[in-house]
C-alpha cells in the first residue's frame, strides 16, 4: 500500500532523515519507534506532504505521490493524526466530525456518525462540547474518529497514547484493532513498545534519522527491557 524509497529530509542545514526506505502492506499496523529527535514525526510529515525540505520517493497505492500536496494525498486516502491532534477548538465535537470530506477512490466506507458514537461513546456524551473542553484522551479519540469519517485507507498516527492514562491507552488499543479489522492500514509512531507489540505486526527502530533495525512482535517482547532502556523510558 505504501512504499518509501531513499527519503531524506532537512531543516535548513540540519538533516533529520537519512535515506529511509520502508513499506507498509495493506491491512498491517506498522510502528516507528525511536528516541525523541530520531526523525519519526518528520517522516510522517514527509509522507503527508507537509515537509518541503525532502528528497526521495513516496508511492501510495502504486501511484507516485511525491510531488502531490497534502490535500491531494488526503483525497487519495492518506489520513493524518498529528501529535497535537489538530482539533478545531472553536467547533463542537460533532462539528469536528461533520467537517471532513470523503476521500476519493475505493477503500473502507467512511464511518457514519452512528458508528463513531458506538465506538467512541465518550464522544457521543460530549458531542455538543467545544474542542477546548475535552480531555487529552477525548481529543485523541476525536482526532482518530475524524479521520475515520473520511474513509481513509492508511492512517498516519503520531504518538496516539502519549500522556494518556493506562485505561485510555487500552481503549486506544481496542480502537486500533477494530480499525484494522475494518480494513484500514496504520503506520504508527509509538514510544510505548509494550503497547506497540499488542497492536502492531512489525516495528522499525529509528536512530539519527535512519532505520537501524526492523523487528517482529516476538523480538520486541524478548527485548522490551533493552528497548525501554534505549528509548530512555
Amino acid at each position: 500500500m505504501l512504499r518509501v524509497d531513499g527519503l531524506s529530509a532537512w531543516y535548513g542545514e540540519a538533516q533529520a532523515l537519512r535515506d529511509v526506505s520502508l513499506h507498509v502492506d495493506e491491512g498491517e499496523i506498522v510502528t516507528l519507534v525511536g528516541r525523541n529527535g530520531a526523525g519519526k514525526t518528520t517522516l510522517l510529515r514527509c509522507l503527508m506532504g507537509l515537509h518541503a525540505g525532502a528528497s526521495g520517493t513516496v508511492r501510495f497505492l502504486d501511484e507516485d505521490v511525491t510531488a502531490l500536496g497534502p490535500h491531494k494525498r488526503a483525497r487519495r486516502g492518506l489520513g493524518y493524526v498529528p501529535d497535537d491532534r489538530g482539533i478545531f477548538a472553536t467547533l463542537s465535537v460533532e462539528e469536528n466530525l461533520l467537517l471532513p470530506p470523503r476521500t476519493a477512490g475505493k477503500g473502507p466506507e467512511p464511518w457514519p456518525l452512528e458508528r463513531v458514537y458506538e465506538t467512541f461513546p465518550r464522544l457521543k456524551d460530549r458531542r455538543r462540547f467545544p474542542g477546548t473542553k475535552l480531555s487529552g484522551g477525548e481529543q485523541q479519540m476525536l482526532a482518530l474518529a475524524r479521520v475515520l469519517r473520511t474513509g481513509a485507507r492508511l492512517l498516519l498516527c503520531d504518538e496516539p497514547t502519549e500522556g494518556l492514562s493506562p485505561l485510555i491507552v487500552a481503549q486506544i488499543g481496542d480502537i486500533l484493532r477494530e480499525v484494522k479489522a475494518a480494513g484500514v492500514t496504520v503506520l504508527l509512531i509509538e514510544q510505548n513498545v509494550h503497547f506497540a507489540a499488542t497492536v502492531a505486526d512489525r516495528h522499525h527502530l529509528l536512530a539519527e534519522g535512519r532505520i537501524v533495525q526492523s523487528m517482529d512482535n516476538d523480538e520486541v517482547r524478548a527485548r522490551e527491557s533493552e528497548l525501554l532502556q534505549y528509548l530512555g523510558i
